[in-house]
């Protein structure tokens, strides 16, 4: 029972770390906005809440010394996993606060990047709060004001982390994979809904119908190799040209 609930903790933290970087992503771009740091605000927020209680139901099972070898060896494998996420999460705070830093709302300083990025970061945001619907509260001066917060937390988690290594003797190095490295690409397995790799923050193009689209591509693409070779010569014959006139 332990295993099992340490693992659904642990799948929990992960997917509001990744949906996180997803939101931190769009940080300075033309989707930034004030929800969005409201939504980076809330998601950081919810981030810790679930380390806090990674690191003391894991902590707590590490140090009962009654523990058989193969449970010591499949939490020490968690644990690893766990630190792994905590350290993106707080390179992912460090990079916010930086690019917050530069790119304030309410006194901006640059014009935002027209990244290619469209579209709300909202669904993102309730995915990883576990809701339908994000609900904003944040001031017109949040961009500024959680600046601040989000210093300390940062100083925070930092602290946390070296409370984990200081608490938790686990050498990584030691710790033996389940499966190989990439299993999770080559697997035909359909994605969850409890995975982040569905989040997409643009809307995907329609597909074109099987057969023509194809074919249409494939002329398409020929062509453009014809055209890209008939400029090439060109270019190349009016460079003689002019080098011997």
């Amino acid at each position: 029972m332990g295993k099992e609930e340490c693992k659904t903790m642990l799948d929990a933290l992960n997917k509001v770390t990744a949906c996180y970087r997803h939101l931190v992503i769009a940080l300075g771009s033309t989707s930034d906005s004030q929800n969005l740091r409201e939504e980076l605000k809330k998601t950081r927020k919810k981030a810790q809440e679930l380390a806090v209680a990674n690191r003391t139901k894991l902590t707590t099972l590490l140090k009962d010394k009654t523990l058989s070898k193969e449970d010591r060896a499949e939490y020490e494998r968690l644990w690893v996993l766990f630190s792994s996420s905590m350290e993106l999460l707080e390179v992912d705070m460090k990079r916010s606060l930086e690019i917050g830093q530069d790119f304030p709302l309410k006194v901006p300083t640059r014009h935002l990047i027209q990244t290619g990025m469209t579209g709300s970061t909202n669904a993102v945001a309730a995915r990883a709060m576990s809701v339908q619907n994000m609900k904003y509260e944040g001031d017109s001066n949040i961009d500024t004001a959680d600046l601040r917060d989000l210093q300390t937390e940062i100083t925070q988690v930092s602290q946390m982390m070296e409370e984990m290594e200081m608490k938790v003797q686990v050498a990584p190095w030691a710790v033996v994979a389940k499966q190989e490295a990439g299993a999770e690409l080559k697997s035909n397995m359909s994605v969850g809904n409890s995975s982040v790799g569905v989040i997409s923050i643009c809307e995907e193009e329609p597909k074109d119908d099987e057969g023509g689209g194809g074919r249409e591509g494939g002329a398409a693409s020929i062509g453009a190799v014809v055209v890209f070779f008939v400029i090439v010569t060109v270019a190349l014959v009016l460079g003689y040209l002019v080098v011997n006139m």
